[in-house]
């Protein structure tokens, strides 16, 4: 049975990352990676009532195996499943999940697949609120595997008026090559660089998404953006000028599981 998956938050999927910076010594990072092949990614995020959660964790457990057939015969090439760890107040989301594919066609094809699947109609999401996103990236890298040790950290970071990095080098230089680094060294599972393919954000919204190897990997994670800020300001502040501070929203959330192919 599926939820109708549809994955909105994963958003998630990032970081104040937005601050971060290559430059050598202690915080020297890897040469930023090409952009590759777009990447789609459809991410669901709901609002489970906590009576429902141990429902809901059923359901997700019949999406998972849905997604590692999808997995399996091509039609995916990652997936994951999330809990939210900072509730807000009111009806803001609690549960997630995402799934990957290299078109919008394969994408399409596996969402309408779950939509049509019998008992699509889950109890523990009817009348629950939910929000969808569609995203791309030619920019993301991951560790192939499956793992249940994630903390997935999305920051969502609106553009900054009259912002301009038309061949994404300050982001390359700075965020990226950081996120690589960490990667290199096993402090991450993954990480993408998002904008929607579907606006429901403000065109030019940036969502950096990351998955960290255990609580261990936040720790590393955060250590290196405060390394940057005290020793790189100029990275920061170049960093700075492509963003809205005020606008920013981070997400922080427990990955259940998650595989990449």
């Amino acid at each position: 049975m599926s939820k109708q998956l549809a994955l909105a938050g994963l958003v998630l999927l990032a970081c104040s990352a937005g601050l971060t910076a290559a430059k050598g010594g202690t915080s020297a990072a890897q040469a930023a990676p090409a952009e590759k092949a777009p990447v789609y990614t459809y991410v669901s995020e709901w609002t489970v009532p906590r009576a429902m959660w141990a429902d809901y964790k059923k359901e997700d457990e019949a999406d998972v195996d849905a997604m590692k057939k999808g997995l399996a015969d091509g039609t995916l090439i990652s997936f994951g499943t999330f809990t939210v760890l900072n509730h807000q107040e009111g009806d803001e989301p609690t549960h997630g999940s995402w799934f990957s594919a290299t078109s919008m066609a394969n994408l399409m094809k596996f969402l309408e697949g779950l939509r049509n699947a019998p008992g699509a109609t889950a109890p523990a999401l009817a009348g629950s609120k939910h929000w969808d996103y569609i995203l791309s990236s030619t920019i993301h890298n991951g560790h192939s595997g499956t793992f249940t040790n994630g903390y997935l950290r999305v920051a969502r970071w609106p553009a900054k008026a009259g912002s301009n990095d038309p061949e994404g080098k300050i982001v390359k230089s700075t965020m990226v090559a950081i996120l690589e680094k960490l990667l290199a060294e096993g402090a991450l599972h993954s990480y993408t660089i998002d904008e929607e393919t579907i606006h429901s954000e403000d065109p030019g919204t940036m969502f950096v998404v990351l998955v960290a190897n255990g609580a261990e990997g936040l720790d590393k994670f955060n250590a290196a953006v405060d390394d940057l800020r005290k020793n790189n300001p100029a990275a920061s502040a170049a960093y700075g000028t492509l963003i809205d501070a005020h606008g920013h929203r981070d997400t922080l959330s427990r990955v259940n599981t998650m595989t990449n192919k």
